[in-house]
């Protein structure tokens, strides 16, 4: 019987294999796993070698083999409806592999294409292949093959009630069904994904996720959010409230399982700039609070997990952090994990067809240098939006100084409709590019970080809804009415530029699809 730890490393060893063509060495390992030293890891290995699991070649380098194991068919009986239901059809024309030892030999196995999105959530997309165990009763919150209505087949989570069984989707934009009679036939105990061709498939991993904003632009150009992660606790009441599927899960990255993450294959990344950040204390790797190191959290899950590529971003000033050294550390990283990376500073005005001054640094990577070479950052755009056409027609009058203690002090100097002002503790500075400046986080420190602009009822601050379209959000994302404004404001500027990450993803789906 393996402990959990052997099993992890067991399933990071088949991962590693499966996906590079040969096993990780003893010191990949150790650093995998953060142990304390090789000789900790080549003692997880003689466990592992010892209960038959694995063989291993003695001093040579990356001698570690699975053991030639057993392979069952499992019949592919039909289709099963993860939305509504249809008729059950069964045939066995297909068969999909598995490892003996992934089954029980006391009991029947089956599996099942699915048709639908309705288990989306739970990780299982239209096209996978799920494996039933045959069994005709289930613990509440299992995942089922229910058969209903006159032999109408249905994949959901079964739940009893008071005299009737609850089917819950896995999809928020469904309703569950609810019937006094239902028919177990198993339930499911693995997930085969489906992939339609030999070309990258478009899930994505959201990290550092923030308000979505990446996602958003990736969505826009076809991808697919499997999983989205941050931090903040506060991120999550806006980030949920315009997504209707796949919501934030708020923990520290570093306590997540690589191998708990769903599968995917682009990871994106707008991971904490602050260390960086001229804005910032601009201590990098050493950064007190230890988030410049998080880094590297990034490149333990792309080196377990090898996905097709990815996509990060971070502020200008990162590329010339410490000398260069900090930006070199993060590409030699990621191609020392055997990625081709690229990388370019764009700025929100210039290539996001937003009027922002923003500046930020975009590094893409791919696994196959194929696509790489396919690869070109989108080119500039022609500025057309204009200040003006962002504003709100009535702003409340919070956001106005006038009559307020500040308002003497820069009334003289914001004269003008159109343009944007800040408030440099003793001075007001205009924007003489008719842009807003860059938005930050400071926005939400207090004070009087937040642009200044002047309209037909006087001298004001942008309000958060402005600052969200300045960051090139759609006209349908909503701010939640919740939370405060200085929440809001260190939100937005925190976040991405929209338009100019989806100009990207729709590099990186031309380069992969061409």
């Amino acid at each position: 019987m393996l402990t959990m730890k052997q099993k992890q490393v067991l399933k990071y060893i088949e991962s590693y294999k499966g996906k590079n063509g040969y096993p990780p060495s003893l010191e990949e390992i150790r650093r995998y796993f953060k142990l304390s030293s090789v000789s900790t890891a080549h003692h997880y290995i003689n466990k592992l070698r010892k209960a038959g699991y694995i063989n291993k070649r003695d001093n040579q380098p990356r001698a570690i083999n699975l053991r030639d194991e057993s392979v069952a068919q499992i019949g592919i009986v039909g289709t099963i409806a993860a939305g509504q239901p249809i008729e059950a059809i069964e045939s066995k024309a297909e068969t999909i592999a598995m490892p003996s030892r992934e089954l029980s030999a006391n009991f029947d196995y089956y599996a099942l294409k699915v048709s639908g999105d309705s288990m989306e959530d739970e990780g299982i997309f239209d096209g996978d292949i799920v494996v039933i165990k045959k069994q005709s009763v289930a613990e509440n919150g299992q995942t089922v093959v229910a058969v209903i209505d006159n032999n109408q087949a249905t994949l959901k989570k079964l739940y009893r009630e008071k005299g009737r069984f609850r089917l819950q989707p896995a999809n928020k934009n469904m309703l569950p069904l609810y019937r006094k009679e239902v028919e177990i036939r198993g339930v499911v105990v693995k997930i085969v994904r489906h992939l339609n061709s030999d070309k990258p498939g478009l899930r994505t991993l959201d990290l550092f996720a923030g308000i979505g904003g990446i996602r958003i632009g990736f969505e826009k150009a076809g991808f697919t959010t499997v999983f989205a992660n941050d931090f903040e606790k506060t991120c999550k009441e806006t980030y949920d409230l315009n997504f209707k599927t796949t919501k934030l899960v708020v923990e520290d990255i570093r306590k997540i399982g690589v191998y708990d993450l769903p599968e995917f294959d682009f990871l994106l990344g707008g991971f904490p700039c602050q260390p960086f950040s001229i804005a910032g204390y601009r201590q990098g790797f050493k950064d007190r609070k230890d988030r410049g190191n998080l880094f590297f959290n990034i490149a333990e899950i792309i080196e377990a997990r090898r996905p097709s590529g990815f996509l990060l971003e971070n502020v200008k000033n990162l590329k010339g952090h410490d000398n260069g050294n900090t930006y070199r550390v993060i590409r030699e990283t990621l191609e020392g994990l055997g990625y081709f990376v690229k990388s370019k500073v764009l700025n929100s005005m210039e290539y996001g067809n937003i009027p922002q001054n923003r500046e930020r640094l975009y590094i893409v990577g791919f696994r196959e240098q194929r696509y790489s070479d396919n690869f070109e950052f989108p080119s500039p755009k022609k500025l057309t939006v204009k200040i003006a056409d962002i504003l709100e027609k009535d702003a409340d009058e919070k956001y106005y100084y006038n009559g307020k203690p500040l308002y003497d002090r820069i009334k003289d100097s914001i004269k003008k409709e159109g343009s944007v002002y800040q408030w440099r503790r003793k001075y007001v500075r205009e924007n003489k590019k008719g842009v807003c400046p860059t938005l930050t986080a400071n926005m939400g420190m207090g004070g009087h970080n937040v642009p200044i602009i002047k309209d037909k009822k006087g001298i004001r601050k942008l309000t958060p809804l402005e600052c969200a379209r300045i960051q090139g959000f759609p006209r349908h994302y909503k701010l939640p009415t919740g939370l405060a404004d200085s929440i809001l404001y260190k939100q937005l500027g925190n976040s991405v530029s929209v338009t100019v990450v989806e100009s990207i993803a729709q590099k990186i789906k031309e380069a992969v699809q061409a």
